[in-house]
C-alpha cells in the first residue's frame, strides 16, 4: 500500500529534495558561480547553468538533485543562475566550457534553445544535458523534461474530490507541450472523480513572474475557483490570502503554506542526473532522458496529502488516489499524455 497521507508519513525523498531546494535559494545569481560543497579534484565537475533564479522550482529541482549527488561524494558541483536572455546564456556557457572545462553541463534551454545548441556544437567533448522541448543532437547534446503527468493526474483526482464549487483554477507558464501535458493530466484526473468539474486555466506567458501568477490566481478565485494548482510560483500566496487549498509544483511546497498546500507534484531529477554523471565519467552521448522523470522510474511522485487543509480530505479520496498510484507503478494504468492547449485556457499576461 502506498500511504499518501501527510499525517501518516513524510516522504523521505521529497523531504530531501525540499531541503536541497531551500538551500538553493541562497545560491549564485547572475554570472557569479559558486560551489555547493567541498572541492575534490578527483571527482567530475558538473556545472549547472540556469536561465531563471533558483527560487523558480523547475531549476530548483535540478539544482537539488545535483546538490544531492555532491553530498553523496560522486561529483563536484558549481552553478550559475538567472542567465535570463539568450545572449547571457550563450556567453555564460561559452565562458564556462572554455575556462572551467567541466565534465558535463546541465541546465534549461527552453528560452535559449539556439544558443545552447550552438555552444554545445562548439564543445563536442563535453556532455551537454538540457531541459528542452526539442530532440537530442549528436554527438553530445542530450535532453530531458519534467514528465510529471503521473503525479499531475493524481493531484487532479484530489482537486476534483475536494472542490465544493466545482471550479478549479490553474495558473501555468504558457501553452507549450511540456506545460500542456501536465495540466491536461491534472484535468483528466479531476474529471475522473468529478464529471461536473470546470477547470479554468490561465497562462502568464512567463516562466517566472510571481506577481503575475498571483494576479491570475486571484482572478480565478474571483471567478469561483475554490481549489488552485500552482504550476507557477506566486499562486500559493493567493491561496493563503483566500484561505483555499492549493497544489504545489516541482518540490514539496508544504512548508510554504502548511495550512493550505494540499500536496505537490515532485520532480526527482536524481535518476536523470545519475545518467548524466555516467556520461561525465565516460563519453558524451545524445539521448532523450525523458523516461527517467516518469513515476515508474522514480523520477516523480505525489507529495504526502495534507489532511489539515481547509476542506479536509475524505478517506475515500485518499484510498482512490493510493489505488491509482499503485496501478501507475505496476504499469496497469498509463497516464494519457496530451500536449495540446488545454480547453478553457485564458491568456492572463
Amino acid at each position: 500500500m502506498f500511504r499518501l497521507s501527510r499525517l501518516g508519513r513524510v516522504g523521505a525523498i521529497g523531504a530531501a529534495v525540499l531541503l536541497a531546494f531551500t538551500a538553493a535559494c541562497g545560491g549564485a545569481t547572475g554570472e557569479e558561480a559558486q560551489t555547493a560543497g567541498g572541492e575534490d579534484e578527483s571527482l567530475p565537475l558538473i556545472y549547472g547553468v540556469y536561465a531563471t533564479p533558483l527560487e523558480e522550482p523547475w531549476d530548483g529541482a535540478i539544482h537539488a538533485a545535483l546538490v544531492s549527488a555532491e553530498e553523496d561524494g560522486v561529483i563536484r558541483y558549481k552553478h550559475v543562475d538567472n542567465l535570463n536572455t539568450s545572449d547571457k546564456m550563450e556567453r555564460g556557457l561559452r565562458d564556462i566550457a572554455t575556462n572551467e572545462a567541466p565534465a558535463a553541463i546541465i541546465g534549461d534551454a527552453f528560452a535559449a534553445e539556439e544558443a545552447v545548441r550552438r555552444v554545445a556544437a562548439e564543445f563536442p567533448d563535453i556532455p551537454f544535458a538540457f531541459g528542452s522541448g526539442e530532440g537530442p543532437v549528436e554527438p553530445n547534446m542530450s535532453v530531458f523534461d519534467n514528465w510529471l503527468q503521473d503525479p499531475a493526474y493524481l493531484a487532479g483526482m484530489l482537486a476534483g474530490s475536494i472542490t465544493e464549487s466545482n471550479v478549479i483554477g490553474v495558473v501555468g507558464a504558457m501553452p507549450i507541450p511540456e506545460v500542456n501535458r501536465i495540466i491536461n493530466a491534472f484535468v483528466a484526473g479531476a474529471g475522473e472523480v468529478n464529471p461536473q468539474v470546470n477547470v479554468r486555466v490561465s497562462f502568464i506567458n512567463s516562466f517566472f513572474d510571481p506577481a503575475a501568477a498571483k494576479e491570475a490566481a486571484n482572478a480565478q478565485v474571483a471567478a469561483g475557483a475554490d481549489v488552485l494548482f500552482a504550476e507557477r510560483e506566486g499562486v500559493i500566496s493567493a491561496a493563503q490570502d483566500a484561505n483555499l487549498p492549493v497544489i504545489g509544483m516541482m518540490v514539496d511546497q508544504y512548508e510554504d503554506a502548511p495550512e493550505h498546500v494540499a500536496t505537490s507534484l515532485i520532480w526527482h531529477m536524481r535518476p536523470t542526473v545519475d545518467e548524466i554523471i555516467k556520461q561525465a565519467n565516460s563519453s558524451p552521448q545524445a539521448v532523450d532522458l525523458g523516461e527517467f522523470s516518469f513515476m515508474i522510474a522514480g523520477g516523480s511522485e505525489l507529495a504526502p496529502l495534507n489532511e489539515n487543509i481547509p476542506t479536509g480530505i475524505p478517506q475515500e479520496t485518499i484510498e482512490a488516489i493510493e489505488q491509482r498510484q499503485a496501478e501507475i507503478l505496476d504499469g496497469s494504468f498509463v497516464t494519457p499524455v496530451d500536449e495540446s492547449a488545454p480547453r478553457g485556457s485564458i491568456d492572463a499576461s
